[in-house]
């Protein structure tokens, strides 16, 4: 069955560094668009960077400019989420969703996987 499993979150203090793996099973991930997204606890669910199938990349949010990247892994059929000088308010839980339509139509997303953890404490 097609999915896609999310690893690589984790406990971090402020300013520190993760990187989040997107893993598909069952399907190519390189014919599809990809998408981050986040939601922490109360919030609605927030679109954080997405790649294309061309590896043209959006980033939702300015706040994340320069400090988070997408790319791909075709090889190993994964899409990867650098992130770093993180924030505490960016405690959530990461997740990926593909789509066939562009990074802008974030509603053609499905719901992803299960998600990680990504907790920014002292």
């Amino acid at each position: 069955q097609a999915h896609v499993v999310e690893s690589g979150g984790g406990l971090v203090q402020p300013g520190g560094s993760l990187r989040l793996a997107c893993a598909a099973s069952g399907f190519t991930l390189a014919y599809y668009t990809v998408g981050w997204f986040r939601q922490a606890p109360g919030k609605e669910r927030e679109g954080v960077l997405c790649i294309s199938t061309s590896d043209e990349v959006t980033v939702y949010l300015d706040s994340l400019k320069d400090r988070f990247t997408i790319s791909r892994d075709n090889a190993k059929n994964t899409v990867y989420l650098q992130m770093n000088s993180l924030k505490p308010e960016e405690t959530a839980a990461y997740s990926c969703a593909v789509s066939h339509a562009s990074c802008i139509s974030q509603a053609m997303f499905g719901s992803g996987g299960q998600g990680t953890q990504v907790t920014v404490s002292a």
